[in-house]
Formats: structure tokens, sequence, C-alpha cells
């Protein structure tokens, strides 16, 4: 058995807390896919934009002629966020959620609003009737409504002319603030590490396999997707000729699954259906050769960019992995663990010559 490259936990996390604090909700993407491909041009890497707006970079592979089977590795950048579908009349916004989530997860959080000109301004969730000392119905203890949250603005505005004067106006971006910590525990804690604790991870393996000097067995195209959180991030931008498909994404935690925020999760069913059985064996038997704390899970209520692409078309077999996240689509924390071993099972796939 090779051993697996060494992984830069360090540089890992500290690239993982750079885009986390990059802000990019499904729409607006631009800033985090440019941090990306500066990171891949410092690995000397050559990265290409789809026509989407996705970022692409290929590795060639040590096999060639008809033993080659090109692969394709997926992981996106966009996060859930908002838009404002209008300014109200006392100034504040009423926004649209883009991505799914409950509104009891943002209430209180602070976010960002960026204009058309690309002004930013700063505002608080809250709800339409937040104070106890002025609304005598329950504020709590229920499943709030579109017309019950909305945007308070860190401005002086009192009327939709005010707020328009800002610039803001129908279909600017909303950004949740993220709140990113990581803690002397290895703890990382955090919104939006789904999926950018995957996009690092992917990251991880190409730094290691280029510090290492090692190269893929077959050629492998890393796809960097940015419309994932509304189900068509990677229905474009792999190459046709790709056999396998693997989405680095987060592994979900909770009642009834065996994921943990220090282990990688393998993804059997989730509510697509059913992954490629022999790559999910592969990744299992990798996992276990090669030493690396993993959990096999069947996530109810969730779907990936590897569904996506299958969905739009593509023809090939196609397998999930990523560390896993507690707090899904909420307030959400993993671990250093977790990162270093979907890191090694993604390095273990991609020199594997099965």
């Amino acid at each position: 058995m090779n051993a697996l490259p060494a992984i830069d936990l360090t540089t890992l996390v500290d690239r993982l807390v750079h885009l986390l604090r990059t802000p990019s909700p499904t729409g607006d993407t631009a800033d985090a896919l440019a941090l990306v491909a500066r990171w891949l041009a410092e690995l000397g890497l050559t990265a290409t934009f789809t026509r989407k707006g996705a970022l692409t970079t290929t590795l060639a592979g040590q096999v060639s002629g008809p033993a080659a089977a090109p692969r394709a590795v997926t992981g996106h950048v966009d996060t859930l966020g908002a838009i404002v579908t209008q300014v109200k009349s006392n100034g504040r916004l009423a926004f649209d959620r883009i991505g799914g989530y409950p509104l009891f997860a943002v209430n209180g959080e602070y976010c960002w609003i960026r204009t058309a000109d690309l002004r930013v301004y700063t505002g608080t969730a809250v709800l339409v009737k937040s104070s106890v000392h002025v609304n005598r119905e329950p504020v709590a203890d229920k499943e709030w409504k579109k017309d019950e949250v909305e945007i308070r603005l860190d401005a002086l505005v009192r009327s939709a002319d005010d707020t328009r004067r800002l610039g803001i106006e129908v279909g600017d971006m909303i950004a949740w603030d993220p709140r990113t910590t990581v803690t002397e525990t290895g703890y990382v804690k955090s919104r939006h590490l789904d999926d950018k604790a995957g996009v690092a991870v992917m990251l991880g393996a190409l730094q290691a396999l280029r510090d290492a000097g090692r190269t893929p067995v077959h050629r492998t195209t890393f796809h960097f997707s940015n419309f994932e959180e509304v189900g068509h991030g990677a229905a474009a931008g792999i190459p046709e000729d790709v056999t396998e498909l693997i989405a680095v994404d987060m592994g979900a935690i909770g009642d009834g699954l065996q994921g943990n925020e220090h282990a990688v999760s393998i993804c059997a069913k989730d509510s697509g259906g059913p992954y490629d059985l022999g790559i999910r064996r592969r990744l299992v038997a990798l996992a276990q050769t090669h030493e690396i704390p993993y959990k096999l899970d069947i996530y109810p209520f969730y779907g990936s960019d590897a569904e996506a692409a299958v969905r739009a078309g593509g023809d090939y077999r196609i397998g999930l992995l990523g560390p896993g996240v507690d707090a899904s689509h909420s307030f959400e924390r993993t671990h250093g663990d977790a990162l270093v071993a979907s890191t090694r099972l993604l390095l273990a796939y991609l020199l594997d010559e099965g």
C-alpha cells in the first residue's frame, strides 16, 4: 500500500476561513470563485471559467490510451442567501430565501446587502413584530412566514424613498454573516460549511498532490460549482468523456444517522436515489485500507451536484463523500478531523487504480 500524501491542515483551514468570510450566495459568487482561481494559480494550475460561471481545472492522469477512465470531482462555492423582494414603506426590506432553510435559522442574523453599483450595507433579519414589549401575541414557538420577517438596515431610513436613495432595490443580493470561528479544540463553527468545507477539501487534496509531486491515476477535472443550492450547479461543465463523478459535499448529521464531525461521510443514498454501488464500495474499501475514519449514511432530505449532472444527461457513475457537518442549513460546525479524513479519502480515490 502506497502512503497517501501529507495534508497541510493549517493551510486547509486558513483557506476555508477565508472562503467562508467571502460572501457568495447563489447568484453572486464571483468573489469566491476569483479567490479559488487565485489559489489554483498559486498551485501552478490553469483555471477556466465555464459560460455559466463555474470554475474548472484539469490534472493529467498517469494512464492514457484505452485504459484511461477520466474522472471529475465537484464541490460548490455558492451558499444559502436571500434576495430583496420589496423596499417597504418603512424603509425596511422584504426578502425571499435562496436555497432551502427555515426562517427561524436566520432570525436575528446579521447580513450584507450589495447594490447594483456594488455598495454594501449591513442589516439584521428581524421579526416584523419582534418586540415583546409592543406585541401581545407570541413571537416564538412557531414557523414564521415570509411576510413576518424583514431586514432592518443599519442606516437612517424611515421610508422606501430613503432606502432607494442608498441605491438599494428589488433584486439586490443578501448574504448572511457566517460568524466563522475556529476553536482551540479544532472545531470550525460557521454558516456555509455547506459546501465551502468541501471546496477546502478539494483544494487540500490538490495542495497535497503538488507538494508530494504525485499525479492522479486517471485524468481528473476539478469542478467548482456556483449554482448547487438551487439545483443545477454541475448540470453543465463536466467533460463528456468522464466515467465517474464524485461530489465532495457535507455529510449530514442527525437522529438515525451514523455520521459525526470527526469522520468522512460516504453517502449510499439520498432523496435523489442511490449512488453508484461500485463507487460506494470502493470508497469504503479505500477508507478501510488507509485507516481513514468514515461513516456510511443515507440522507432523507438531500441532493447533490452529482445528481444534477446525471439528470442533465451525464453518462457516468456518481459518488458522494464529505466531512460530517452538524446543524446543516443553520449555524453549522465541523472539525479538523473530518476535513483531514475527507481529504485523505479523496486522495486515496484519485490515486486508486481501480
